[in-house]
């Protein structure tokens, strides 16, 4: 089915997994952690944990995304008995400031603003991602973060805020993010249109986020491509014809 991208205004991005290569900040932190006390996990198996455990920490009452990643460290160390030090219990969230755009990401971005308006949707603190922001290259034209929205996607509290922020329309917006959990669930079942960026992974198809549940037509993205350059080729393309 072809998408007719004029009649979206704005575009916005989940950020880690995403525009950001999050899996080269969380897989050699966890190894790190990991081999310091004798063990050892597939890169796969990381993620699989990683997912697990950081939805959990997400679930329920809010906590600041520091604290989430400070909770996954703790929950690797009581799956594999053993004690985390303080300075690996921070390690995770420490990293985040390290962590570096995919090499498509900037390039693809510019390319999109010439066309559309550009925000994010991050489960992130405030603090973190303005660091983050630095390395991506554009103005974003609105931020909605987690701390914000006192609530994790995939958590409809957060794509509302966007759609109340923005002063959007459903129709309007399309929303693109690599998991299908926390990015393209929530925003169908609010009737915004999804591009599922479905990028190479340690563990294919998912990386290290939670499996999806429900139907398969509640899972079924508009559009799936590898990466954001892939996007801004098929956005410029047709905007060229």
């Amino acid at each position: 089915m072809r998408m007719d991208f004029s009649r979206f205004t704005t575009i916005s991005f989940d950020c880690y997994g995403t525009l950001i290569d999050w899996e080269s900040g969380i897989l050699p932190t966890l190894r790190g952690v990991l081999g310091s006390h004798g063990q050892s996990l597939p890169d796969a198996g990381i993620l699989e944990l990683y997912g697990e455990f950081e939805a959990e920490a997400e679930s329920g009452r809010y906590r600041s995304y520091r604290d989430v990643l400070q909770g996954v460290v703790r929950a690797f160390a009581d799956r594999f008995h053993f004690e985390a030090t303080t300075a690996e219990i921070r390690s995770l969230h420490e990293s985040v400031y390290a962590w570096a755009p995919f090499p498509d990401t900037v390039p693809a971005l510019r390319e999109l603003q010439k066309r559309h308006k550009l925000v994010v949707i991050s489960n992130i603190d405030d603090d973190l991602f303005a660091e983050t922001r630095k390395r991506l290259g554009v103005e974003f034209d609105g931020v909605v973060t987690a701390e914000q929205a006192r609530s994790y996607k995939p958590s409809l509290n957060n794509f509302q805020m966007a759609l109340r922020n923005f002063a959007l329309t459903p129709d309007q917006l399309l929303h693109a993010g690599q998991s299908i959990y926390h990015d393209v669930v929530p925003a169908r079942s609010l009737g915004i249109s999804t591009v599922w960026v479905n990028r190479k992974s340690a563990r294919p198809g998912i990386g290290a986020v939670r499996a999806s549940g429900g139907l398969a037509s509640e899972k079924r993205p508009d559009l799936e491509v590898p990466d954001v350059a892939s996007l801004a080729a098929v956005v410029m393309t047709q905007a060229q014809e």
